[in-house]
């Protein structure tokens, strides 16, 4: 699979052989969605949590006896029944993570790429280098029609290019070992450079 390189300023830079294991498979809506939704538990803070009987701040006196009132029997106002009393079987600070082999997360992957590859939404850059100007790198960004988009360098980042484009609405930038499904799936257009190519192809072999 061959695609065209351009540069920042919307020069041809030759063209790419992407790797058909990475970029040309048919993307399958169900390995997407199970490892989105492995990576969205393991984000999730699982801080939740209620007072239980034992913990509102109510006296512990009956509050009244036990017959002749008729009404039902009754002991402590905490009870789960009243109004301000314990929550019965509320939730309580717990991860949400679970297990997903490392083998179906690169294969999530795969199928990521290969669905920005299928939608045309796949753009390949020679190299992700600025002045650190975020006005310059604005302008850039505008010409060439990106609104939301990821950009995916190599194993770093140029720190010019971080700089400037840290203000701008609707970029991030990872380095290749921080490339994931959600990220790329949020975005509407995936932008790799040369060296993230590769070492997208090392990590993924």
């Amino acid at each position: 699979m061959k695609l065209d390189v351009i540069k920042l300023d919307g020069g041809k830079a030759g063209s790419v052989d992407l790797d058909e294991a990475l970029f040309g498979l048919e993307p399958r809506a169900d390995i997407l969605h199970r490892v989105v939704r492995w990576q969205r538990n393991n984000a999730q803070a699982g801080t939740h949590k209620v007072k239980t009987r034992r913990e509102v701040s109510y006296s512990t006196k009956k509050i009244y006896r036990q017959k002749g009132t008729g009404g039902a029997r009754h002991g402590a106002r905490s009870a789960p029944i009243f109004r301000g009393g314990g929550i019965y079987k509320g939730p309580t600070p717990r991860s949400h993570g679970h297990e997903l082999t490392k083998k179906f997360r690169k294969l999530g992957l795969r199928h990521a790429l290969s669905a920005k590859a299928k939608a045309g939404a796949l753009v390949i850059i020679d190299d992700a280098a600025s002045d650190g100007k975020t006005s310059a790198l604005a302008k850039q960004v505008s010409a060439l029609g990106w609104k939301r988009a990821l950009i995916i360098d190599g194993a770093s980042v140029n720190e010019n290019f971080l700089q400037a484009a840290r203000n701008i609405d609707g970029l991030d930038i990872l380095p290749t070992m921080g490339a994931n499904v959600y990220d790329i799936l949020k975005r509407d257009t995936l932008v790799i450079t040369k060296a993230g190519i590769e070492a997208l192809e090392a990590r993924l072999k």
